[in-house]
């Protein structure tokens, strides 16, 4: 599969085009396409974080994902403010990123430098499958409408 990218930030050449860091990695790192260094502080709204480039899948069984790395999150206590970014197959635009500091009130900011790897993009596949309106299930199952906790 190929997808096409377009660089809009022109630093992203020095810091390093959107690749894969290991040849099992299963996303993509993002820069952060910041002019000085950007403070978060904890219990204040998420901001927007420029990735300095666009993509366009084209192909509605792929779509994108943009979730924190693994390490700011845990160490750092950097997320995303929407949890996980879903990017449609159709978008064409820049690929921005909600950032949050969820550390308590009262705890250092968390400070995000230009060009710093601060998150990542997973490609996946998307089923669409046709929803058919029924009155009741044509089938069983062990489960049913057994909720939260019903499996033990």
């Amino acid at each position: 599969m190929n997808i096409e990218l377009v660089v809009l930030d022109q630093r992203l050449h020095e810091w390093g085009l959107p690749t894969y860091q290991s040849a099992m990695a299963a996303a993509i790192d993002l820069h952060a396409c910041l002019d000085a260094p950007l403070s978060i502080a904890p219990g204040t709204a998420p901001v927007l974080v420029a990735a300095g480039f666009a993509i366009h899948m084209a192909d509605a069984n792929v779509a994108a994902l943009i979730l924190p790395r693994s390490g700011l999150g845990h160490k750092k206590g950097l997320v995303l403010g929407n949890l996980v970014g879903l990017i449609d197959p159709d978008y064409t635009g820049p690929i921005m990123v909600s950032s949050w500091n969820r550390n308590p009130p009262g705890t250092e900011p968390i400070v995000l430098m230009p060009g710093e790897r601060f998150a990542q993009l997973v490609f996946v596949p998307i089923m669409r499958p046709v929803l058919n309106v029924v009155n009741a299930f044509t089938g069983l199952s062990t489960r049913g409408a057994g909720g939260f906790g019903s499996t033990g």
